[in-house]
């Protein structure tokens, strides 16, 4: 079954986390790269959260950023 997208951002950790389950203990954390964390299933190595660090400084930037996974994604109830 596929998950829905939830963000979340924490204005005073300046953080934006993109979750596609509610965090839990037992995730594994990996660094991407360019302050992005992965939190994933410990099992199955399937990135479960983002945490894109210094979030607001990226958009006072100005500039795109590319957070370093691949997406299928898709509108609710049309998988396909």
């Amino acid at each position: 079954m596929e998950e829905k997208l939830a963000f979340r951002y924490d204005r005073e950790g300046d953080i934006l986390y993109i979750d596609k389950c509610v965090p839990y203990r037992d995730q594994e954390t990996e660094e991407l790269g360019d302050d992005v964390l992965a939190r994933m299933n410990p099992k199955t190595g399937e990135i479960e959260s983002l945490e894109v660090l210094f979030f607001s400084t990226r958009l006072l930037r100005g500039n795109f950023f590319d957070i370093p996974v691949v997406a299928n994604m898709h509108p609710v109830g049309k998988v396909g």
